[in-house]
């Protein structure tokens, strides 16, 4: 994107998880004066419906182009977030997320450490988003086959369990035979020998070949 980053920061509190040890009011007003940053709230749950009508009001109202979220792991919220962004017409890739849950209230018992801490993390979300570019999704036909590479106990087991998903595994060894050390080996931990468990493992490969 050409035109000038505009990026809003919102900061949850996420009950009392993150607020207990981060000083979240603190690290909203450090935000507001960082470059690019056009606006910064805080609330005490941003994933909510309420959380999430505040952010796509502030997309309309200031015409924010980026938009950062201070909260918890994406892999809990990111979705929703995206969700929020593009309903309110902007890319759902414009965004990006601090941990500051994981990453500064569980981490730190110190509160000062910790408020430190998440106003770093917020410092290179915003430096992030404003290189963000807009994507777009396409979808395109895949083939179902897999390689692997190296004919190991762990390549072969790996190729065993693909090919029984129903996948065309190609299952690739620079060695002229299978089986890795393994195969040297006298005994195992389960008292099996190195020698029997590659063989049981050849033998179903065989068995699936094509």
């Amino acid at each position: 994107m050409s035109i000038e980053p505009r990026v809003g920061v919102f900061i949850c509190h996420c009950g009392h998880n993150i607020a207990s040890k981060v000083d979240v009011k603190t690290v909203s007003e450090y935000a507001k004066k960082l470059p690019n940053v056009i606006v910064s709230h805080d609330y005490v749950f941003m994933c909510s419906t309420v959380g999430q009508e505040l952010i796509k009001e502030e997309i309309k109202k200031h015409n924010l182009n980026r938009v950062v979220v201070a909260a918890c792991s994406p892999s809990m919220h990111e979705p929703t977030f995206r969700s929020a962004i593009e309903s309110a017409g902007l890319n759902k890739y414009l965004l990006e997320m601090a941990n500051i849950r994981e990453h500064c209230s569980w981490a730190h018992s110190d509160r000062e450490a910790a408020t430190k801490k998440a106003m770093d993390l917020i410092r290179m979300a915003v430096a992030k988003a404003a290189l963000l570019e807009p994507l777009e999704e396409t979808e395109f036909q895949t083939y179902p086959a897999v390689l692997v590479l190296g004919g190991g106990v762990a390549g072969m087991r790996a190729a065993i369990d693909l090919a029984e998903y129903g996948f065309e595994v190609y299952l690739v060894e620079k060695s002229p035979t299978l089986g890795g050390r393994a195969a040297l080996t006298g005994w195992l931990e389960s008292d099996r020998r190195g020698a029997d468990v590659v063989n049981n493992l050849i033998n179903k490969i065989a068995e699936n070949r094509k």
